[in-house]
């Protein structure tokens, strides 16, 4: 009896001394890996928009709200994850950034930023995150983003046989889902700033900055 509580107390001990270990060490890790991932997304939305001096974070975006949203308008299977205001040095909103995941890559889940300007041109694009096949969709790198850069359309439609128009882009041989996720995630990006956000500007941006406060650098 006495060694089942003797064995009993040392194993009470050593679950209670790791405890105490784990929670150190994630105290002592938590802000650095905080620090750094708040370093990333800044250097994604610079990505996005270069000649922004700061971000702010819209401090009324609820991500439910805007799924509801993109569900209204058949992108059900993308999220916006966050919005932010491109700010230029004094303030103004200069377009904004969404974080978008398209949920139907081929391996899965899609994230990346894009950044709208003001007039509905897409300022540019960059991927935070993509799992897909090496050689096909892990392309999407070099040859989706650089097509977007730039461009002005209300939806984008990919092809397989040279894109022509403006709003086409050309597709990755044999990666067709990875294509068709991340067009869609990009026209569920810019369905939410033509429904959402296209109604914010001067001094409603101004507001919506001082209230979301500056991300910036």
């Amino acid at each position: 009896m006495k060694g089942m509580l003797k064995d009993t107390a040392i194993l009470f001990a050593i679950t209670l001394i790791s405890g105490l270990i784990l929670g150190a060490v994630y105290q002592l890790t938590k802000e650095p890996i905080a620090a750094q991932e708040e370093k990333a997304k800044t250097e994604a939305r610079k990505e996005v928009f270069a000649d922004a001096a700061s971000f702010a974070d819209t401090a009324d975006f609820d991500p439910e709200a805007a799924q509801a949203v993109l569900d209204a308008g058949g992108f059900s299977g993308c999220g916006i994850d966050e919005c932010a205001l491109a700010l230029d040095g004094d303030g103004n909103g200069l377009g904004w950034v969404l974080t978008v995941t398209a949920h139907d890559g081929y391996a899965g889940d899609i994230q990346f930023t894009i950044g709208v300007q003001n007039d509905g041109t897409l300022n540019g694009m960059s991927i935070l995150s993509i799992s897909e096949t090496a050689g096909l969709g892990m392309r999407a790198e070099e040859v989706l983003v650089p097509q977007f850069s730039g461009k002005k359309a209300e939806r984008f439609v990919y092809t397989k046989s040279g894109a022509a128009a403006e709003n086409e882009i050309d597709a990755i041989s044999s990666a067709t889902i990875t294509t068709e996720a991340v067009v869609d995630g990009v026209n569920a990006g810019l369905y939410y700033f033509q429904t959402e956000l296209t109604q914010q500007s001067g001094a409603a941006q101004s507001e919506a900055a001082q209230e979301g406060g500056n991300g910036g650098e």
